[in-house]
This record gives structure tokens, sequence and C-alpha cells, in this order.
């Protein structure tokens, strides 16, 4: 496997040559941290062609803000008539985030990981919780910024993402707004969005996380294309759940921004000294797969990437 792994990354430096991404990030603005975008997943070739922000180096280090010592996910599927999900797409994602609520408290997966970071009110615990699901038909709103996807019809700025996420909460969709739970949004496939010019699901990023007003309750959320509408940028090709539920692609970087959520929820906690969080510095990083996996959770198979250990000062699979 490391052979192979070897090779693979060869062939992504050669690809990732002609990828239209933004400057890589400076220590001065690591992605978008400067207008309140964090956690930023890194195409497959954009990550290998030196546009990631992730790696080795510093440990992470804690500049006194919050972490989600206890957390909460809701999955928004925002699928308007017309655009497709594969089947098993969103049941699959759903089945993830109830098997991680599952196995909380155990330590034989990467979200033990997070253990080890806290904040003025003591450790992080893994403990999170399944708050269901919402299936969003509101048709998309016109194209609010531009990419250079050809596989996308329509592309989502990041203020529209949140004025669907306000839309959503005002119509009593969300339930009451909670500090401490992640929103995570999916979009459905061939839907691309920018955070900034140039900086474009697809060719430059897979996910990110942020914040969002609630009522005047700030949470977090997460934006999350459709990975597998380029597989090349956002699928590393491992597909325990089955190729056609087009899953565990998405899975795999929402692992990322769940993760990221708990211990840096507002940007100001756990980061390096370039400003990358726990799983940017081991994004695509997988560790040992076998059989197409490397977690079971909760009787359940996953491919996800590893998570920065500063007690090791290393990636890490489980705590």
């Amino acid at each position: 496997m490391k052979y192979v792994w070897l090779a693979l990354t060869a062939a992504f430096f050669v690809l990732g040559a002609g990828v239209a991404s933004a400057d890589p990030p400076s220590p001065a603005n690591p992605a978008g941290r400067d207008i309140g975008i964090y956690g930023v997943v890194p195409t497959v070739q954009a990550a290998h062609n030196g546009a990631g922000h992730g790696g080795g180096g510093s440990n992470l280090t804690y500049h006194g803000g919050k972490v989600l010592r206890t957390n909460r996910t809701v999955a928004i599927y925002w699928q308007p008539a017309g655009w497709t999900m594969a089947s098993g797409y969103s049941s699959t994602i759903s089945q993830y985030f109830a098997d991680v609520a599952a196995a909380s408290g155990g330590t034989g997966n990467v979200y033990s990981v997070e253990t080890q970071y806290y904040d003025g009110t003591g450790s992080i615990a893994y403990s999170s919780s399944f708050g269901g699901s919402v299936v969003d038909t509101n048709p998309y709103p016109a194209s609010g910024c531009s990419d250079t996807v050809s596989q996308t019809s329509n592309c989502l700025s990041d203020s529209q993402i949140k004025s669907e996420l306000q839309r959503l909460y005002g119509t009593g969709a969300l339930g009451a707004a909670d500090a401490n739970t992640t929103y995570f949004l999916f979009t459905a496939k061939n839907v691309g969005s920018c955070y900034a010019s140039g900086e474009c699901a697809f060719s430059y990023y897979c996910a990110y996380h942020s914040n969002v007003s609630l009522g005047g309750t700030t949470v977090q959320y997460a934006n999350q294309p459709y990975a597998d509408t380029v597989p090349a940028d956002c699928d590393a090709g491992y597909h325990p759940n089955g190729a056609s539920t087009e899953a565990d692609a998405t899975i795999n970087v929402t692992s990322h921004e769940h993760r990221e959520s708990i211990n840096d929820p507002l940007g100001n906690a756990w980061y390096d000294r370039r400003g990358s969080e726990g799983s940017d510095k081991c994004a695509w990083n997988f560790g040992s797969i076998s059989a197409g996996y490397n977690q079971t959770i909760n009787g359940h198979h996953y491919a996800l990437q590893q998570e920065w250990s500063n007690a090791l000062s290393g990636c890490a699979l489980h705590g």
C-alpha cells in the first residue's frame, strides 16, 4: 500500500499543475480564516500541488476560544425538484451521523482523538448526538458566484448558503437554535459553490465550516458539496458503502468538518502556527486501509481521513 500511495502522490503532483486555485495560504491568511471560513478541505489535486494548508509541522495550540465538549449534528439535504442525489446517498450519510453518536464514549475511532483538547470549562468528551435530517426542496437561487468547473450547473455563494440556513430556521424546520449543534448542508450533484473569488468547490475545496446566527444564537454550519460531482478532486477512491450510493467520498470530508467544528467551532480555539486545524493537518491521509475501509463505527465500515494528535505529534485513527 505504501508504494501505491507514493505512486499516486507523484501522479497528483503532475495532475495538479493545471488546477485553478487560489494562492496557497500564508501564516497571515490560512485559507479563508481572515473572512471566517475554517477547515477548508483542499481538493486531492490541490493538496498535492502545494495549495493545501495541512501537513506536518507544529502541534495545535490553544487560542482561548470555546470547544464543543458535547456536540449535536443535523443533516440538511438541499435537493430541489430537478436536482439529483444518488439512491442511498442521504440515508448513508444519516447512518454515519447516527453511528458516530452511537459509538460515543469509545476509543476505537477517529473521534476519540478529540478528547485530548479542551477549553476553560474542561476537556472535550466523545459525546455526540444526531438531531436527525431535514429535506429542503426550496429552489436554488440564481448563481451567486462563478466557478470554472464544467460539471456544475449552479454556483452558490457562502452568503446564499447562510441565507438558506436562516430561512429554514425561520420556518421552524431546524427547531430551536443550539450553540452546540453543527448544521451540515448537503447540496445536490452538479451544484458548485464559492466562498471567495477563485476559491470554489471542486477546483479549490471539497468542504468547509463556518458560523451563522440563527435567531441571535451563533451556531456552526458546514458547506458539503456533492463530492462525486468531480471524483478526481474530492474522492479518494474508497467506497465501503457501495460506489453506487456516492456517499463515501462526502462522508470523508464531512468527518473532517465535524471534528474541526468540535475543537475549533468559532475559529479561535485549536489550530497550528499556520492556521491549520486538526483535520486540515491530516487531509487525504487515511493511514492503514484494509478492504477499502479504516473505521468500523457501530458495526458499519467507513474510510475516514486521520486526525492530528498533539500527543503523538502526528496523525491518528483513534485515541
